[in-house]
């Protein structure tokens, strides 16, 4: 099994920046990709970035591109999510996801098999 621990949320002002951060125990093999998703609240989970295990290959959703970098330090097995120019609409709670699934086909997106508990991002006006 794979364990993913977000953290890194908190509260900023709109245009501020923030860097999540998700860290994998368990099992966890080279080339698993990783991928970020958040729920705001009264909406459905949406996929905001994902990333192969190599770095190779990146995904984001359209709102988020030019905003937010997705990046990766295996050594570390840690998958980091760089938030700038951030909007009120960016308020959610952001979880990290792996999977060792081949991600290409579906732009990143998934399906995902691990999920972490999620961290609360609070963007103000």
């Amino acid at each position: 099994q794979v364990q993913l621990v977000e953290s890194g949320g908190g509260w900023v002002q709109a245009g501020g920046s923030l860097r999540l951060s998700c860290a994998a125990s368990g099992r966890t093999f080279s080339s698993y990709a990783m991928a970020w998703f958040r729920q705001g609240p009264g909406k459905e989970r949406e996929f905001v970035a994902a990333i192969s295990w190599s770095g190779s290959s990146t995904y984001y959703e359209d709102s988020v591109k030019g905003r937010f970098t997705i990046s990766r330090d295996n050594a570390k097995s840690t998958v980091y999510l760089q938030m700038n120019s951030l909007k009120p609409q960016d308020t959610a709670v952001y979880y990290c996801a792996a999977t060792n699934r081949n991600i290409n086909y579906g732009n990143g997106k998934g399906p995902y098999d691990y999920w972490g508990q999620g961290t609360q991002v609070t963007v103000s006006s």
